[in-house]
C-alpha cells in the first residue's frame, strides 16, 4: 500500500504486523470522567434553570430601572437595578457539590436555626444500665421476702388453732400484757 508520505499520515504497526495510518490532523476533544456534571443546553447554551431565573431578572430589574429613572436618576436606577436583579443571577448560576443555591440556602438555615446547636455525644455505659438493673432486682428480692413474711404473720394470726397466748409469744413480751388487757375486754 502506497502512501503519500507527507506529514499528514503516520504509518505504524500493530502486534500483528498489519500496518495502520493514522492521521496526524486528528482533533482531540476532552470527554469528562464524570458525565453527571453535563446538563442540558435549551437555548442560547443555557439550562432551563439558568433561562427561568435570567427571565425572571429582567422582568423585575428593566421595569424597576425604568420607573425610578426619572424620580432617582439613571445611576441610583442602574444600581437599584443590579440589587435587585443579583439575586436572581445567583440562584441561576450558583452550585456547590450538585446541589443548587436555594437547597444549600435551606440546608444552612435548617442547620443553624432549625435544629439544635449544641449536640453533644452520650455514650450508652452498659455497665451503669447492669448495676442498675442488679439494683431493681434486690429490691423486688426484698420485697417479695417482705411480703411472704407479712403473709406469714398474718396467716398465723388468723388461724383458728393459735391462742392469744402464741400470738403474744411471737409478737414479744411487750405486747403480751397489752394482749392479756386486749383478752379481759373481749370477754
Amino acid at each position: 500500500m502506497q502512501l503519500d508520505r507527507g506529514e499528514k499520515y503516520k504509518e505504524r504497526r500493530n502486534s500483528q504486523g498489519e500496518t495502520l495510518v493514522v492521521n496526524k490532523m486528528a482533533i482531540s476533544v476532552p470527554v469528562p470522567k464524570d458525565l453527571s456534571g453535563i446538563k442540558t443546553k435549551v437555548m442560547f447554551n443555557l439550562t432551563k434553570r439558568q433561562l427561568v431565573c435570567f427571565s425572571g431578572a429582567a422582568l423585575t430589574g428593566v421595569p424597576l430601572y425604568f420607573l425610578t429613572k426619572e424620580g432617582w436618576g439613571t445611576q441610583v436606577a442602574a444600581l437599584l437595578m443590579v440589587g435587585i436583579m443579583l439575586p436572581f443571577f445567583f440562584v441561576a448560576m450558583y452550585e456547590k457539590d450538585g446541589f443548587p443555591a436555594e437547597k444549600l440556602l435551606y440546608l444552612m438555615v435548617r442547620q443553624k436555626f432549625l435544629t439544635p446547636g449544641i449536640r453533644p455525644y452520650q455514650s450508652e455505659n452498659l455497665y451503669q444500665q447492669l448495676e442498675e438493673w442488679e439494683k431493681v432486682r434486690k429490691e423486688a428480692a426484698y420485697l417479695e421476702a417482705k411480703a411472704k413474711e407479712l403473709d406469714r404473720k398474718d396467716h398465723f394470726f388468723h388461724t383458728k388453732s393459735n391462742t392469744k397466748k402464741r400470738r403474744a409469744d411471737y409478737l414479744g413480751k411487750e405486747t403480751v400484757d397489752r394482749v392479756k388487757t386486749d383478752s379481759f375486754r373481749e370477754e
